[in-house]
């Protein structure tokens, strides 16, 4: 089992920022990621949905690539599913995500930070009650951000690029403006959790209009570290120096658009087109 791959999936695009981080935590690994991306954005559907589609990719990445962990890299899925998955997968490593707020405290100076989500995840009753559990130790101001996943997923397709860009950016613009003030002086914003693995991807249009002194907080790092740890506790861990070629240990697979996911893959984690992949249209 430890040279069975780790399963990944996300509604879209955005938890290749969570692999990007897995990468670098376990380069032995092998990974097979799976974009939902023709069922996207998971932020806007409802919880019955997005349990549905989790159980099944799931079903498919145990059956199809023999999984030994799964990684539940979107915010909206693991607030849905994931106790569902745990249920009736006990045998297998699940790791979910959720937005960073421990970690934010840590960071934080000023006491206020700043939490942006879809509507699915921070309308859960999972986020609210982590939110809840730390409202005694810093005031949080939470923005949910719709249509902001959609706009980064589409950023990378060659008809649509420049206008979500210009999306993305009114966007933020917009919702960051609602929230308040950022800055470091007392009763400012001082740090942002971006609480979809999407939002990793907009940092450099949210540094344009927050400034430098604003931190910026997502969940890669922490679930890496979590993976690894499930891994070793279990003796699962791949072992030896990491395999050439890349696209012998890497899968991309998608059931939206293959050359936007081909487009992501390059521009954000430098890998080859041939990585990717046309999922399989029955699952």
């Amino acid at each position: 089992m430890n040279k069975s791959p780790i399963g990944i999936f996300d509604s879209g695009i955005g938890g290749l920022s969570v692999l990007q981080s897995l990468q670098a935590s376990l380069p032995a690994e092998h990974f097979v990621y799976w974009a939902d991306s023709g069922h996207a954005p998971y932020g806007e559907k409802s919880d019955l949905f997005v349990r549905e589609r989790s159980l099944a990719i799931t079903e498919h990445l145990l059956q199809q690539h023999h999984i030994k962990a799964l990684v539940v890299a979107c915010n909206t899925a693991t607030a849905a599913a994931i106790q569902e998955l745990r249920s009736k997968y006990p045998h297998l490593i699940l790791i979910g995500v959720e937005p960073a707020l421990k970690p934010a405290l840590q960071i934080s100076k000023t006491g206020h930070i700043g939490v942006i989500g879809t509507r699915g995840t921070l309308s859960s009753d999972k986020f609210n009650k982590l939110l809840g559990s730390l409202h005694d130790q810093a005031h949080f101001s939470v923005q949910p951000c719709n249509g902001l996943a959609l706009a980064i997923e589409q950023c990378t397709d060659v008809e649509l690029g420049e206008q979500a860009a210009m999306r993305i950016h009114q966007l933020l613009e917009k919702y960051t403006r609602e929230m308040g003030v950022f800055g470091s002086s007392a009763g400012q914003m001082d740090t942002l959790v971006l609480g979809c693995t999407h939002y990793v991807f907009a940092e450099k249009q949210l540094r344009s209009l927050l400034g430098p002194d604003v931190h910026l907080v997502s969940t890669g790092e922490p679930v890496a570290r979590q993976t690894r740890r499930l891994l070793e506790a279990a003796s699962l861990l791949r072992n030896g120096p990491e395999p050439r070629p890349t696209s012998a240990r890497i899968q991309l697979m998608t059931n939206g658009d293959l050359p936007a996911l081909q487009a992501a893959a390059q521009r954000w984690l430098d890998l080859p087109h041939l990585v990717c992949h046309k999922a399989d249209s029955q699952v």
